[in-house]
């Protein structure tokens, strides 16, 4: 009766998004208000409806109610409660109705707290959500219930996919949902403008929050997803470019590009027609992450759907997002069109050349990710494509970029003087070049590449910290007064440098883990010993445990550093029993920031394990920088002008110095 009530709920709620598309288009056209204010309430109401259908399916799995068909798929009675409840999105079905359930609390937080948007501005918007959700409603009930029942009941279900079973995974794909669909708002504020035919400072004003806020959970999820592969894997690595790691990357990038180019909407209303367009193309990326793990076209840990035909709905959803917004953009852009009264050498020009190589980076990720796809789907052929097209077309490209966003704080509006802004800088390129010159000398000549990505991190970090110090007049001002313009300092310029920052950590990281890990891979019997990194590790003994729904072999090892103990870390190679999968669990010893990793696999025929055993410097950087990126967003979304329909405060800014 529970499902059954659930998916009632599911089809009223169709209903509402439907009505929701229409109803507040009209009033908006008719300038009739208790028409456009139907979209508050319908938006509510759907959200309501939405709950019940969730919380129904997520009882389901508590209960393992195996008269579901997707309970018995992925779920049994042995799995760990918590396991169980992940379940409820580890799986296509499940993960449509969390996509709905954001998708309808954007909408419904919309309508509660959108009242300072124009009435026919709030009402397209939340009329092109319904439509949105309608679109996603209509796929669920139609291709993919996930209340459809199965008789008769097996006597007990199969399982979630062991590598989801993992706490990194209960809380990856809710944060990259939110990323996703939180660009589905923007989409709605871009299409809304068309239809209106107006885009101007305060329509910016009103769209930067939702795309800052989008920006921060995708940033969180993708680092999440990334943190969980090094882990649980037990490969190693935290990035291999697998397709739909890309497919979350491409939309993250884009997105970098419209808080940017939002930005300049807001402060200079110029760049309107291609911020529309990048909000656009942002949300059709989202959902092309959507498409490939629903499709069939790939095979990932990732992947929810080995039956093409379940991404069809997706696809069609996709080419309607995307064709009819580029459609109405073509037709209404030009009224938009606006002379550019800025010189190259400005805050508006290196945020436009911040854009460029965003969206040049976006295309090669987009090549590299699609073009094997095209090539199979055309004939016999299949090719890969790996980490070394994209190190050798990304990485070129954000090198320019990452020397430029240091300087793009310190431009000007309008107009302004390279050899000013440089002349400002030269503290932060002090500290990278004397960063840059330690790891080569250190290093013995041998990592020039290392020894410049260094200084390039140094770079970043420092130049983030000095625009700081120049809004508080650092060293140009008594302690006490740089401490009381500290306090004045808005909230989006520490959110700025602590964003900025964290990318030039992300860099530090990156550059440790690729230019200075130490790796053995080698078999290994109780009582062996291996050096690694100035560690010795031994491998004390192995042995078999029972989990709740797993048996695992235990390695147990020893770490010594200079004679002495100094850890004791385990790895498990885990086995479940009803899919018959196996898994690995790595033993991960942080050491400052660096990383001491153990992996226990196979044993060979001479009662040896093969143990994969890994020094990775600065690793935690990786995951701590996009950390600080996502913190920097929040911190900016806390501005009282980043608030909705809040009016700009007027603020005298140190010279050479912007917000």
């Amino acid at each position: 009766m529970v499902a059954e009530i659930g998916l009632f709920a599911l089809v009223l709620a169709l209903m509402i998004a439907l009505a929701q598309s229409v109803v507040p288009l009209i009033g908006a056209k008719r300038g009739e208000t208790q028409l456009m204010s139907f979209a508050d309430a319908a938006a509510v109401v759907q959200l309501g409806f939405v709950v019940i259908a969730f919380a129904a399916l997520v009882r389901a799995f508590m209960v393992t109610d195996l008269s579901l068909r997707v309970v018995v798929m992925h779920s049994n009675s042995a799995m760990p409660m918590l396991f169980k409840v992940t379940g409820v999105w580890g799986n296509h079905e499940g993960s449509l109705l969390l996509w709905v359930l954001i998708l309808t609390l954007f909408g419904a937080a919309l309508g509660l707290r959108g009242d300072n948007l124009p009435a026919t501005l709030k009402a397209r918007v939340l009329a092109v959500q319904g439509m949105i959700s309608a679109a996603f409603l209509a796929l669920m009930i139609f291709t993919s219930n996930p209340f459809a029942r199965v008789s008769p009941a097996p006597a007990d279900g199969q399982e979630l996919n062991p590598l989801l079973q993992d706490v990194g995974l209960a809380i990856h794909p809710p944060f990259l949902y939110l990323g996703y669909v939180g660009f589905s708002v923007t989409f709605a504020f871009a299409i809304a403008a068309l239809i209106e035919g107006k885009v101007d400072a305060s329509w910016a004003r009103f769209v930067r929050p939702w795309v800052l806020a989008a920006w921060c959970f995708l940033t969180i999820g993708i680092t999440l997803g990334s943190f969980w592969a090094y882990y649980e894997l037990g490969w190693g690595g935290w990035w291999f470019w697998d397709p739909v790691e890309n497919a979350s990357f491409m939309p993250w990038i884009v997105g970098t590009a419209l808080l940017h180019s939002a930005l300049v909407v807001e402060r200079r209303q110029t760049l309107i027609v291609w911020t529309v367009l990048l909000a656009i193309l942002t949300f059709s990326l989202s959902l092309v992450g959507t498409f490939l793990v629903r499709s069939g076209l790939l095979t990932s840990v990732h992947a929810f759907a080995t039956d093409p035909s379940r991404g069809m709905g997706v696809l069609a959803i996709l080419f309607a997002a995307t064709g009819g917004g580029l459609v109405l953009f073509a037709m209404r852009a030009g009224s938009f069109d606006r002379p550019a009264v800025f010189a190259p050498v400005s805050r508006e020009g290196g945020l436009i050349l911040n854009n460029i190589f965003l969206v040049v980076a976006a295309g090669t990720v987009f090549v590299g990710t699609f073009y094997p796809l095209v090539v199979e789907l055309l004939g016999p052929d299949k090719i890969s494509v790996g980490p070394p097209y994209f190190n050798q077309t990304f990485v070129p490209l954000m090198i320019p970029l990452l020397v430029a966003v240091a300087v793009g704080p310190i431009l000007r509006w309008k107009r302004d003087s390279l050899r000013r802004a440089l002349g400002q800088l030269r503290p932060p390129a002090a500290v990278a070049l004397v960063v840059a010159l330690a790891v080569f000398v250190a290093g013995g000549g041998a990592h020039p590449f290392a020894a410049a990505a260094f200084g390039l991190a140094a770079w970043l970090v420092a130049a983030s910290l000095w625009a700081l110090a120049l809004w508080v007049r650092l060293f140009r001002e008594p302690w006490r007064r740089s401490a009381t313009l500290a306090r004045k300092v808005p909230r989006s310029v520490y959110g700025m440098v602590m964003a900025h920052a964290g990318l030039g950590l992300l860099v530090a990281g990156i550059t440790g883990v690729t230019a200075f890990q130490e790796e053995r891979i080698l078999s290994m019997s109780p009582g062996d010993r291996v050096a690694l990194a100035g560690y010795e590790v031994s491998l004390d003994r192995v042995e078999q445990l029972n989990g709740e729904n797993f048996i695992a072999e235990q390695g147990q090892f020893t770490i010594e550093r200079d004679g002495e103990p100094f850890a004791a870390m385990t790895s498990e190679r885990r086995f479940y029993t009803v899919s018959r999968n196996t898994t690995t669990e790595a033993g991960i010893r942080a050491v400052v920031l660096s990383n001491l990793y153990v992996a226990i696999g196979e044993p060979n025929d001479g009662g040896q394990w093969v143990v994969r055993l890994y020094h990775h410097p600065l690793a935690l950087l990786i995951w701590l920088g996009p950390l600080s990126m996502a913190a920097g967003g929040f911190v900016s979304l806390s501005d009282r002008r980043m608030r909705i329909g809040a009016p700009q405060r007027s603020l005298r800014r140190p010279q050479g110095v912007e917000a």
